[in-house]
């Protein structure tokens, strides 16, 4: 029998690789911590703070904070001045940190790897069987982390640079026309829309009951409940209404069958209508798909996206780095002519659909 040669130096450096990505999974605790207790918004704007003066302006014990601290400061998340033996959160990390109306806020997003962990079970069930998982199936924190990691990026680009890289569709809500957001999760991107065109009349779609009932708390909160609307419907039935625009943000790739979802907006998408499909950013072959971006939605698609649409009956299961010729085939096949990208940001691209 051969004797494997071993590289101790590709070793060394893959076992450290291994354990700086779990030293990151501790370092995502931290960060829920942070947020939740208030210890970022603490050091916002106040410059290199003791152990003690961020105990004291969060509310704290000291002797856990010192710990957090230190915890953070080995992470690089904040600075360390040891002369005065202080820490500092600085402008940049606070946007990142502390700022949750920021494109670039994060913590949230750590309730999704928290619920991963906690429907483990399921996953292992499901990889021995094949069954799926329905979105309701999975801890709640699983739906509320997506929906804030999803949440701030939308705010930073659908209104000011999504919606007018589609042609003429600015025009048309300014003067006013329905639109469906199928799979519209916590109304997030419904809402938006909705307070930036106010002649026009929004109608938000889920199969996930509690996501439905937070988006009309979310409505009420926004004060729109009046031209927003939310209601508990499949993406292959829910009412026609010759909507103008038909969006799917981040969801097409969660149904059993994207192709009859595809059908459906066709037959109920008005004369001159757009179809505006919003999916993870991802390129047509696996390897251009190896990226960091590409980890997380591979990793997230795994026990999520295919988990889901296998739970409907997985006629096609894309999964969330299906890339643009699958995406645009499974529009022809459903009847459309039109398949333009139109925009896109580090994780998400932008298609405009026509018929």
């Amino acid at each position: 029998m051969e004797t494997l040669t071993i590289d101790h130096a590709k070793l060394e450096a893959f076992a450290m690789r291994t354990i700086g990505d779990v030293t990151a999974g501790y370092t995502g605790v931290m960060v829920s911590l942070g947020s939740k207790l208030g210890l970022y918004r603490a050091m916002t704007g106040a410059g290199p703070l003791s152990a003690k003066e961020v105990a004291r302006r969060a509310g704290c014990a000291e002797r856990y904070v010192q710990e957090w601290l230190n915890a953070q400061a080995a992470a690089g998340y904040l600075g360390y001045h040891a002369l005065s033996d202080t820490y500092e959160l600085s402008p940049e990390h606070a946007l990142v940190l502390a700022d949750d109306d920021s494109p670039c806020f994060i913590p949230h997003a750590w309730n999704v790897p928290a619920a991963m962990w906690f429907d483990e079970p399921k996953a292992l069930e499901s990889f021995r069987t094949g069954r799926g998982v329905a979105w309701g199936e999975h801890d709640a924190r699983m739906s509320c982390g997506v929906a804030a990691f999803y949440r701030n990026g939308y705010r930073a680009s659908l209104v000011a640079q999504w919606l007018p890289a589609l042609e003429g569709v600015v025009a048309q809500l300014e003067s006013g026309i329905p639109v469906a957001d199928v799979g519209c999760g916590h109304g997030h991107s419904t809402l938006l829309m909705a307070q930036a065109f106010p002649n026009s009349r929004f109608f938000g779609f889920d199969t996930h009951r509690p996501s439905i009932l937070e988006a009309q708390r979310n409505a009420q909160a926004a004060a729109v409940s009046q031209r927003a609307a939310f209601s508990i419907a499949r993406a292959v039935d829910y009412p026609d209404e010759r909507y103008g625009l038909v969006c799917f943000f981040d969801t097409l790739h969660d149904l059993g069958d994207p192709v009859a979802a595809a059908q459906h907006a066709a037959r109920v998408l008005a004369p001159g209508g757009t179809v505006m499909l919003v999916e993870p950013l991802a390129g047509d072959r696996t390897e251009h798909n190896l990226t960091p971006v590409g980890q997380l939605y591979y990793a997230g698609s795994t026990v999520m996206c295919c988990a889901h649409a296998i739970s409907e009956g997985g006629k096609l299961v894309l999964g969330a780095q299906a890339g643009p010729r699958r995406l645009a085939e499974v529009f022809r096949k459903a009847g459309f002519t039109q398949f333009r990208r139109a925009a896109e940001t580090p994780f998400n691209v932008v298609y405009e659909v026509r018929r």
